[in-house]
């Protein structure tokens, strides 16, 4: 068997793994889940800026910055949909007394 089919064999076995553990989270611990993923995120971004920063390759550069770009709004958007998932938890007294703020 070749290292590339080898690869993309663990690659799906991997998919299938993370859709059952994730599939049987109960719904009060995502938004934990949500906060451990963004921190993830972030590191894949600081990553991204490392490689970018340390090339000589335009075609490398474009790629790197495709990958900034794309991480930051993974990470930005992970946090925008924790914060509303914690709003969720919140009694309906604590929302009102924040619109009036």
């Amino acid at each position: 068997m070749s290292e590339s089919i080898a690869l993309l064999t663990i690659f799906v076995l991997a998919a299938f793994v993370g859709v059952e553990v994730i599939s049987k989270v109960s719904s009060t611990l995502h938004t934990p889940l949500m906060s451990g993923a963004n921190a993830i995120h972030g590191v894949i971004l600081v990553g991204a800026i490392i490689v970018t920063g340390a090339t000589n390759s335009v075609i490398v550069m474009i790629v790197g910055l495709l990958a900034v770009v794309l991480a930051t709004v993974n990470m930005v958007g992970g946090f925008v949909v924790t914060d509303r998932m914690l709003e969720m938890f919140k009694g309906p007294g604590a929302r009102k007394k924040e619109l009036h703020k």
